[in-house]
């Protein structure tokens, strides 16, 4: 079993427990994802912050909703994804330009591997060039680990725009 869906899975197997207690295990499993996808969305880690805290909060109070524990993973990228939409929409900032890059010691993972460290970096930088539409595209599939038909699901558009 994948390991980034093994908790989700254990809480489709457990009877005895609450849609609220599973919401809190997928944040806690899933929480630096979807920072991920929030500052993939945003260009900033400060607005990736708050957006994973709202994204949080929003699946907490609609525990209640949680119809199938099989991806929660995905149900908290839509939040996160609705609320930023509900957010550019109200400030009505509407453009698809470059974005600042966020420090690399916030993008990848510290190790002994510096040219896998730099390396990432480097592609960090040039996704966030990206408009929005292909930098959500990018971090879902490429870095997520999502399939095309998740991705577009995710993104509310046909596969064939993945």
């Amino acid at each position: 079993m994948n390991d980034k869906h093994t908790q989700v899975a254990i809480y489709s197997m457990s009877p005895d427990i609450s849609s609220e207690q599973a919401v809190r295990g997928a944040i806690q499993t899933h929480s630096k994802r979807v920072w991920r996808f929030g500052l993939a969305l945003s260009g900033a880690s400060d607005v990736a912050d708050d957006l994973l805290q709202s994204t949080c909060l929003r699946a907490l109070e609609r525990h209640h909703q949680v119809t199938s524990y099989d991806r929660l993973d995905s149900w908290l990228m839509t939040i996160c994804r609705s609320i930023w939409l509900n957010e550019v929409r109200a400030r009505s900032v509407r453009k698809a330009q470059a974005l600042s890059v966020t420090p690399e010691a916030e993008l990848v993972a510290t190790g002994p591997d510096s040219e896998t460290n730099i390396f990432a970096a480097e592609v960090f930088t040039q996704v966030m060039e990206l408009p929005e539409a292909q930098r959500e595209t990018v971090m879902l599939v490429f870095v997520e680990g999502y399939s095309y038909r998740e991705a577009a699901a995710l993104l509310k558009v046909p596969i064939g725009t993945i």
